[in-house]
């Protein structure tokens, strides 16, 4: 049994959601969601929530019982609150800067590197005194977070001294590297 497909999903207020066949369309004050669910699952609105169902008690089908919920949850906060993910900047001369719907960062390349964000995605700088950080909102929760792991494994945080791209609140185990002559 799927605990969590079986929690009805509560609609905040100013988001309106259609249900048509297997197709759901969530609106809100952040943006328009769409998302065609799997066919053993169903969905209805009963009043202000949403609630699923399952065809059968298959293991297969109990997994896509939960998952859809979560997805369609997702959506629901997504177009009401937005989703934001924040990258710290870390390395002596790297830098950060967003023009528009481009990003570029100089992180220790010979050349910058331009990162376009696709539309759903707004990217906005923090500096915090000498510290820069990149912060990606949106509300689509899988695309921010997918723009946000491309733009990590342009520089990953090596692990001698952590230099590079790193979420937020991420923590990187360092090595000690080597020892001086005695």
């Amino acid at each position: 049994m799927s605990r969590i497909g079986n929690h009805p999903i509560e609609l905040p207020q100013g988001v309106k959601v259609q249900v048509v066949g297997q197709t759901i369309k969530v609106e809100g004050p952040k943006g328009k969601l769409e998302r065609i669910m799997r066919s053993e699952i169903k969905c209805k609105q009963e009043g202000n929530s949403l609630v699923f169902t399952r065809a059968d008690d298959s293991k297969p089908c109990r997994a896509y019982h939960g998952m859809e919920r979560a997805l369609v949850n997702n959506m629901v906060t997504g177009v009401s609150r937005g989703f934001e993910k924040i990258l710290d900047i870390i390395g002596v001369g790297y830098r950060v800067d967003v023009k528009g719907d481009v990003v570029d960062l100089a992180l220790g390349f010979s050349h910058p590197v331009e990162f376009k964000l696709p539309a759903g995605v707004k990217g906005s700088l923090i500096k915090e005194g000498r510290e820069i950080a990149l912060k990606l909102e949106g509300s689509d929760r899988q695309l921010v977070m997918e723009i946000a792991a491309r733009i990590r494994r342009i520089r990953p945080p090596e692990c001698y001294k952590g230099k590079g791209v790193r979420y937020r609140g991420e923590q990187i185990k360092l090595k000690a590297g080597k020892t001086g002559k005695k």
